[in-house]
């Protein structure tokens, strides 16, 4: 390589170097939070999608399954309030999971009128599956912190969104 291929090479890596510091300096919106929240939410669904590749599941359809397992016979309109979700998505994302055969609704014992679900052997089979996927996922997303980091981030989450 020539001394001016050098330099050039040089100068060419300096001006790299100085773009990528003026990409960094995002001025007056790094002191937003939300812009922060978005870029945080915008890394963890990416790598949960990754995490979740095979499974073919959602946050959200995992979420389902988690909590009718944690409640077998939980009514639709409870599970849509312990998700902060309202029926309408609630009911659709039920109907798929009914139609990969994942869930099942019954008729609840003490009200005619509520709907309650339970986990299919399959869906239980797929809830384990995707717990394994939700440890590599949480376990990708806590490295960054110590326990108390975590505890601390959760409760501050807490805030805004309870």
């Amino acid at each position: 390589m020539t001394k001016r291929n050098q330099n050039k090479k040089k100068t060419q890596s300096g001006i790299d170097q100085h773009q990528d510091a003026d990409l960094d300096d995002i001025g007056e919106i790094d002191d937003i939070v939300g812009f922060h929240i978005r870029l945080a939410y915008t890394a963890v669904y990416r790598h949960f999608m990754d995490t979740f590749a095979d499974l073919d599941m959602t946050q959200k359809q995992v979420s389902v399954l988690w909590l009718v397992d944690d409640h077998p016979g939980i009514a639709q309109t409870d599970l849509a309030k312990r998700l902060r979700m309202d029926r309408a998505t609630v009911m659709a994302i039920i109907n798929r999971l009914e139609g990969r055969r994942l869930l099942r609704r019954g008729q609840s014992a003490s009200d005619g009128r509520k709907q309650t679900l339970k986990l299919t052997p399959t869906g239980h089979k797929i809830l384990i599956d995707a717990k394994r996927a939700v440890l590599e996922h949480e376990e990708w997303l806590k490295r960054s912190f110590t326990k108390q980091e975590v505890r601390t981030l959760i409760d501050l989450l807490r805030r805004i969104h309870d």
